[in-house]
């Protein structure tokens, strides 16, 4: 058994053999910034104190060589070696936060709903105790044979008492997980669910005007958030900004209309990227200035490929959007494989 010590909390968590750092701070309810758990992204970038670990195979994108010599290592792929591991992370009144995540829920498909001609929504009821989250987590769907690795999607509604979990899962080339999903999984079929993952959640604490801007299945953590903000009564206003490329890879607009029409404070805006229609044309970040003059007191989600999100993110902070109130979700691809690292690289 190993130990992970917070700093400068002091606070320590429990770590199996073979267990990342993340995973076992997230079942000690930790909070630690993470999208891809596969090393690509980066998000879970930690300066590790003193200890030594296995830092598994990463990308030098997410995590660079003058990087690993500072002693900077991604909690979600490393492992401790020694006894205890000290890394920097929270403050000095850092407490848990997150529901602890579990691993292969059984769930059944109760609903299947054809989306677009590439997102399939599914929606699942628990066969035991429902899994508990916040709005704007993902789960990790597992194939029920484990014949593939399983991939990560946003939850797409707030929580509810009977534990059903909407997902909504865009076709890929060549993604083993999705492409199973579209071609065989059927209603009335068991699948497995892990989780809950990733700290892309709303502060309940925050009375700031809201901003959130989502491209493809980017708009399910969004549908989540928004949900949960519109139920517990959130008075500020709350505009979601929705990018497709035509008018027929447009989804949920039906729900987004109803609650606009329901909530004075929720306003619902689509764009179109690749063909004239009514209403908007263009990219988000593109449009964003046309939108908005000042973003500096605003809390702003952007959920989307990498790209989009970096894009999005670069646009609001040019309208005055503080670092502090910006929180993203970016859609990495999980099967990129990653490098191979020289041996001297394996341990820090």
């Amino acid at each position: 058994m190993n130990k992970i010590r917070l700093y400068p909390s002091g606070h320590e968590v429990e770590c199996q053999p073979g267990e990342t750092v993340l995973s076992a701070l997230e079942k000690a309810g930790y909070a630690l910034p993470n999208n891809c758990r596969a090393g690509a992204c980066g998000e879970c970038k930690i300066k590790v104190r003193a200890g030594e670990f296995d830092q598994g195979m990463v990308l030098d994108m997410a995590l660079a060589p003058e990087e690993r010599e500072q002693g900077f290592g991604l909690m979600c792929m490393a492992k401790p070696l020694s006894e205890l591991l000290e890394i920097e992370w929270g403050t000095e009144d850092a407490q848990p936060k997150l529901f602890p995540p579990r691993e292969n829920v059984s769930f059944v498909v109760v609903e299947r709903i054809e989306r677009t001609h590439r997102i399939v929504e599914l929606r699942l009821r628990p066969v035991g105790k429902p899994l508990r989250y916040w709005p704007g987590q993902y789960v990790q769907l597992h194939h029920p044979e484990n014949r593939v690795p399983a991939r990560a999607y946003s939850i797409a509604n707030a929580s509810r008492p009977d534990g059903e979990i909407t997902l909504q899962i865009a076709r890929v080339e060549g993604g083993a997980i999705s492409n199973w999903v579209h071609g065989s999984l059927k209603v009335g079929d068991r699948v497995k669910l892990s989780g809950p993952y990733g700290t892309f959640i709303g502060d309940p604490a925050a009375e700031t005007p809201v901003l959130c801007l989502a491209a493809g299945t980017g708009l399910a953590p969004i549908m989540a958030l928004a949900e949960a903000a519109l139920s517990r009564g959130y008075r500020q206003p709350v505009t979601v900004l929705f990018s497709a490329p035509t008018d027929a890879d447009l989804y949920d607009t039906g729900r987004l209309a109803l609650w606009q029409a329901k909530h004075r404070n929720f306003k619902f805006v689509r764009t179109l990227t690749r063909e004239q229609g009514e209403g908007l044309v263009g990219r988000i970040p593109a449009i964003l200035p046309e939108m908005f003059q000042d973003l500096s007191d605003y809390s702003v989600y952007a959920a989307g490929s990498p790209e989009f999100v970096e894009a999005c993110i670069a646009a609001a902070k040019a309208l005055g959007a503080k670092e502090s109130k910006i929180h993203t979700e970016g859609f990495f691809e999980q099967q990129v494989a990653p490098e191979t690292p020289s041996a001297d690289r394996l341990l820090s």
